[in-house]
């Protein structure tokens, strides 16, 4: 019987690129971030090219390196993303729309009720970002001196996860009869008190927002370490993660997929979407030109700062064109540290290459070529099972965007590995993902 499976594609705006110097390369469009109108632009494109969905990310900080370097980030200012995707949501009817929250620096009853209220608008199209910030700056923001420790993030996560997902199960799916002629709007029979009280949080509930269009948002998460994976085993349903090799990616995708088998969870019920930062062009050789134009245009003050943000630790003071010595353990992300430190131990880079990488792609799987050499490479991961589909990164906007969706979009159709039309009209049907049973009442 021939594989059916169909490749699941996310778009990784940050909100609109993860590239350090993508704002100055030529035809940008340099407000992208900030620009409602242009924000617009992209989510429409996603949706001609019948992608899943627009993925948000987020962070709470700002003054997380040098102001010599800050002052060359397009990433400064954006929009909050839980205020940006509800009124993408009125200019889309399909994609899906995920934003992260973090289980570090928010409170469970909060991220509920802006999850639910943004899949009720939607028409069920939200996706919750389930991380622990990894981002030490964030602390300082939230009236903390220093970061919370690691494993105690994950901790906090996973109870963050069990009261959200309570609070959204308050309300049976039938609970609002709206009598008009008796007067009664809702069966107080089919409303549910959580009453949490763990180590974490103590939360009443109920949520006063109505069981969501999907049940729940899609939960996704995108932690790489041993607490991470156990996490995403636990909880998530769809997984956004690093790999550049696809022998490493396949491990992640069998002890992911192994470990949510052994809780009884079917693996088909997630989805791993490795992200890949993609450069299109007639030929290879154009495609990499177009690569090395985008990288001579990140300023080295850029390169070392993002490294140093990334690795958690400063790097200005190495030799930059020696190696990376060893890094002590910080309480950054860990897999996304450890990502690039195998990194430059394999390929033999120097503090300055690596520099160059993370203020571009951020070490990234890079796919820069033809439509057809990137088809190619996507249906090789997606055929050994290293994955089930892409959160995939532009170089820059507009022309990065456009080119996927107008050049690798059809090739990807043509082999039969990419939808032609949305299945559904929720995010949830359009993953092949089920709708979770509301715990406390039957339906």
């Amino acid at each position: 019987m021939p594989d059916r499976r169909q490749l699941r594609l996310g778009a990784f705006m940050r909100p609109v690129t993860i590239h350090t110097a993508a704002w100055r390369y030529p035809g940008a469009y340099t407000d992208a971030n900030f620009n409602f109108q242009h924000l617009k632009r992209f989510a429409q494109t996603l949706e001609r090219g019948k992608f899943d969905a627009f993925f948000m990310a987020d962070h709470q900080a700002l003054l997380n390196m040098p102001i010599q370097a800050l002052k060359r980030s397009g990433t400064v200012t954006s929009f909050e993303p839980l205020t940006l995707l509800p009124a993408l949501a009125v200019v889309t009817e399909r994609l899906g729309l995920i934003a992260t929250a973090s289980t570090t620096y928010n409170e469970p009853y909060h991220v509920a009720r802006r999850f639910a209220s943004l899949d009720h608008l939607s028409g069920g199209r939200a996706g919750w970002n389930l991380v622990t910030s990894g981002n030490p700056h964030e602390a300082m923001n939230f009236g903390r001196d220093e970061h919370v420790e690691h494993d105690a993030r994950y901790a906090r996560a996973r109870e963050f996860f069990d009261v959200v997902t309570g609070l959204w199960d308050s309300w049976a799916d039938d609970a609002f009869i709206r009598d008009v002629e008796s007067g009664v709007y809702f069966d107080p029979a089919k409303l549910h008190t959580l009453n949490h009280k763990g180590e974490h949080f103590k939360v009443k509930g109920p949520l006063n927002i109505a069981r969501p269009v999907q049940g729940w948002p899609v939960i996704v998460q995108a932690g790489a370490s041993e607490a991470g994976r156990q996490i995403a085993a636990e909880t998530a349903e769809a997984v956004f993660t690093g790999q550049t090799s696809i022998v490493e990616a396949r491990k992640f995708y069998a002890d992911v997929k192994g470990r949510m088998a052994k809780l009884g969870r079917s693996p088909d019920h997630m989805k791993i979407l490795p992200g890949v930062f993609v450069v299109v062009g007639d030929t290879v050789e154009a495609a990499q030109a177009k690569k090395r134009k985008l990288d001579s245009l990140v300023h080295p003050d850029s390169g070392i700062a993002s490294l140093s943000v990334a690795l958690g630790s400063d790097v200005s003071g190495f030799d930059l064109d020696g190696p990376l010595p060893e890094i002590p353990e910080s309480n950054a992300s860990q897999s996304g540290r450890q990502r690039l430190v195998d990194m430059a131990a394999r390929d033999n880079l120097t503090v300055r290459q690596l520099a160059q990488i993370v203020g571009g792609s951020y070490g990234a799987l890079e796919l820069i070529g033809t439509p057809a050499s990137i088809a190619d490479k996507m249906e090789e991961w997606f055929a050994t099972h290293a994955c089930d589909g892409f959160n995939v990164m532009f170089p820059y906007v507009p022309e990065g965007l456009d080119d996927f969706v107008d050049r690798v979009i059809p090739e990807l159709q043509r082999r039969g590995l990419f939808r032609k039309e949305y299945e559904g009209r929720t995010l949830r049907e359009n993953l092949g993902l089920p709708r979770p049973e509301n715990r406390f009442f039957s339906s």
